[in-house]
């Protein structure tokens, strides 16, 4: 079962996005502010609203460590700002000055994505708050951005109806005609969907669009095999424009909201329908997960913010109590530690693990010498350009140990890089 639990109703003019930190949710309009209100008790914050924005704020979105709140706005800048005090930490010019429509960090929190409506995308360093790089689409506005849990690639979508892939180096890996009437949203889970007969990982990719279609596609990327996009079905149930989706933080649920005034919850194993929400008067614009706890966010033209709760009882909570029993690593089985692996953004250890036989229990037991020894992995972190300078000298030693490698695939040490760039906000200024 779902219930409402509260409506917000501060917003004077039409709700654009919501958004969810561990702690907080996020609110934006077309009233030209940004809305902060605590989880605990839906009270808004005293720094509440952020106005800084000179028109309508389109989009609004946390950083993975919640310490930070990116909006963009048709005045053509992307703002970040301080959820603690509500104070603005960069103003980010759109380079071709271009009405922003959507922004979106990257999981580690180093890089912030930002897409306008004239089609160009920028990437920006979300430490030093300067342009990284920028590319742009070949028709229509951008107006949804997503990217994938490992972080190694994000997903733009148009009002022509394309999407288009891109690498965290700005490079277009493949663009499609996903919806014919345009693109409005799009979303990935979080939960990697496994292959048991390769072993590989997959990430499920939500897009819905003017067509009132909510489409899924598997999305597959690592260095070996490359890029690749597949489309896998398609979810009934509107009959008007689809104009927001999102998954659930565990990966069993999908919500969409539509013209039809209705929000509808899928079951992302059977894509049957669990539930179908219609309070809101007019179109609903916007839906969001909270990340920790069974809420879900609606938002509408009508100016209002739905909270919804949903029983602990619902057929997707009844399997995830099953995996409440093997949230200790021990009681993991192989595939679980290839889960893990993929959520890492280790994709590629992914076979060298199963082929070692690898459960939650070999996993607590490993040691930097039996990474090197057993499992032939380096165990050592290392800059990516020196490493990269090193195997383009047809080096193929470790630069530590001086031992033979026997796979010159560079893996990402994304912990390290999270704790840094969460070290980084904390002690920004």
């Amino acid at each position: 079962m779902v219930k409402l639990i509260h409506t917000l109703a501060d917003h004077g003019d039409d709700v654009n996005c919501c958004a969810f930190s561990s702690s907080l949710l996020a609110t934006c309009s077309l009233d030209k502010t940004i809305r902060l209100y605590s989880l605990s008790d839906f009270t808004e914050l005293p720094h509440s609203p952020l106005k800084l924005h000179t028109y309508a704020v389109h989009c609004c979105c946390f950083s993975p460590s919640g310490h930070i709140l990116a909006s963009c706005s048709t005045d053509g800048t992307t703002v970040l700002w301080n959820t603690q005090n509500g104070e603005p930490l960069a103003v980010m010019e759109q380079p071709s000055g271009s009405p922003v429509r959507v922004c979106q960090f990257s999981p580690d929190s180093t890089c912030l994505v930002s897409g306008a409506a004239d089609g160009t995308v920028v990437l920006w360093n979300a430490q030093s708050y300067k342009l990284y790089r920028c590319g742009s689409v070949k028709d229509g506005s951008l107006v949804a951005c997503a990217f994938s849990p490992d972080g190694n690639l994000f997903v733009t979508g148009s009002s022509c109806g394309d999407l288009t892939v891109w690498d965290d180096k700005m490079r277009c890996l493949h663009s499609e005609k996903a919806h014919d009437l345009g693109i409005t949203c799009c979303d990935f889970s979080s939960q990697p969907v496994s292959d048991g007969e390769q072993g590989l990982q997959y990430f499920r990719l939500a897009s819905c669009g003017q067509d009132c279609q909510i489409k899924i596609w598997v999305v597959s990327f690592t260095h070996i095999l490359g890029f690749e996009l597949k489309y896998k079905s398609t979810l009934s149930g509107h009959c008007a424009p689809v104009l927001a989706c999102a998954f659930s933080h565990n990966g069993q649920m999908l919500v969409s909201g539509s013209v039809d005034k209705s929000v509808i919850v899928y079951d992302t194993n059977t894509e049957n329908i669990l539930h179908t929400l219609t309070q809101h008067t007019r179109y609903v614009t916007t839906c969001a997960f909270a990340p920790n706890i069974l809420l879900l966010a609606t938002g509408s033209m009508d100016k209002t913010v739905n909270i919804w709760q949903f029983d602990l009882e619902t057929p997707c909570q009844a399997r995830s109590a099953e995996d409440e029993a093997k949230q200790f690593p021990e009681d993991w089985s192989e595939d679980d530690v290839s889960v893990w692996l993929c959520a890492q953004g280790l994709n590629d250890l992914v076979g060298i693990f199963k082929m070692n036989n690898i459960d939650g229990r070999e996993l607590l037991n490993l040691t930097k010498e039996s990474l090197a020894d057993d499992l032939k992995i380096d165990g050592y972190s290392y800059e990516k350009e020196a490493m990269e300078n090193w195997i383009s000298k047809k080096k193929r030693t470790s630069p530590m140990t001086n031992l033979v490698l026997p796979s010159v695939v560079l893996t990402p040490n994304r912990t390290l890089k999270m704790a840094i760039s969460r070290w980084l906000e904390t002690h920004q200024k």
